[in-house]
């Protein structure tokens, strides 16, 4: 069986298009569109209007190509920087009229239990209890847990982009000032998440998302092109120097740091921050760099436990406005 599934995060429009034959979802193809939908939202968080059109154009781009690849779907959702937006229903809406897809938001928590089911399933049971941490632009999430799925799952707003926006951008480098606020800020948040994973003392830790990706990279793991099954390690006490290292220098001059692309320059030193306080205040000295995430644990959880639960998973559906085209169905776009 041959699915897709259309991720729109805080920078990009991901299409993945996966055959899922044995319950692995193996990518036979993908493709991006950079949007950067979090550089075009208000200071109450409203995606502008342009970049609405934006993320309707690429949507529909992503459902023709899904189509001419012969797969079925495309599960589409959205993250942070449209979940939390106050014209949220607006935006969906318009990507349903405008695309034949509806797409929805996933909440935090459930973003939190379908990518620790990725690195469960990635790392395997030899791992025990198993603590997961993923960092996007708008959220942190956070899981726990002994089986298939987390028994604690928490999203937090402490995603890169956001906190680089809060607390990052009255000077280049940030002064000390800057740093100590958003260390509080970090520490408040994480109180009692980080309580109960120390409380529950897993066996192995994980960390997820491209932030952490190039922070590892940064940190002296072995870099991307040597595919997936190289294992990477992130240190605790070596993300605490890159931290240091990130902080010393503009945002321009970060991308010259291996690892450090230049679109996520100016937020990898907030990415740093809140991994390194975070893996320190659940008493984690290390974790081990899983390159499976959110996408891959929508489609493990789709084919394991079928489409009933995508509908039943889908938060607040959108019905589009009347249009002379075919009924929507989560099978696919109309043909």
């Amino acid at each position: 069986m041959r699915v897709s599934l259309v991720d729109a995060g805080s920078r990009t429009v991901r299409l993945v298009v996966a055959d899922v034959e044995g319950g692995i979802p193996l990518p036979v193809h993908t493709v991006k569109w950079k949007l950067r939908l979090s550089d075009h939202v208000g200071p109450d968080g409203t995606i502008a209007d342009e970049a609405v059109e934006w993320l309707v154009e690429a949507v529909a781009a992503a459902g023709a190509t899904a189509r001419r690849w012969h797969a079925a779907g495309p599960l589409a959702f959205a993250t942070a920087v449209v979940r939390n937006a106050p014209n949220r229903q607006e935006v969906l809406r318009r990507v349903a009229s405008g695309t034949g897809i509806r797409m929805c938001t996933l909440p935090g928590e459930t973003e939190a239990e379908l990518t620790f089911l990725a690195a469960r399933r990635w790392l395997g049971w030899k791992t025990g209890p198993l603590a997961l941490l993923d960092i996007g632009g708008g959220s942190l999430e956070v899981a726990f847990g002994r089986g298939r799925l987390p028994d604690f799952a928490a999203s937090l707003p402490l995603g890169a982009g956001r906190l680089t926006r809060d607390y990052l951008m009255a000077q280049d480098p940030p002064g000390p000032g800057e740093l100590k606020e958003l260390r509080r800020r970090i520490r408040h948040e994480l109180r009692d998440v980080a309580a109960r994973i120390r409380w529950e003392r897993p066996r192995t830790a994980a960390v997820s998302s491209r932030t952490f990706q190039q922070l590892a990279r940064l940190c002296g793991a072995a870099p991307g092109r040597f595919g997936p099954f190289v294992e990477r390690e992130l240190a605790c006490r070596d993300l605490g120097k890159a931290v240091r290292a990130l902080a010393a220098l503009p945002a321009a001059e970060r991308a010259q740091l291996p690892g450090i692309t230049a679109p996520r320059a100016a937020q990898s030193l907030a990415g740093a921050v809140v991994g390194h306080t975070a893996l320190k205040l659940m008493g984690l000295p290390r974790a081990v760099v899983c390159p499976w995430a959110i996408r891959e644990g929508v489609l493990l959880r789709y084919v394991e436990d079928g489409a009933d639960w995508w509908e039943d998973a889908t938060a607040e559906p959108v019905t589009p406005a009347p249009a002379p085209t075919a009924a929507l169905s989560l099978a696919g776009p109309p043909a």
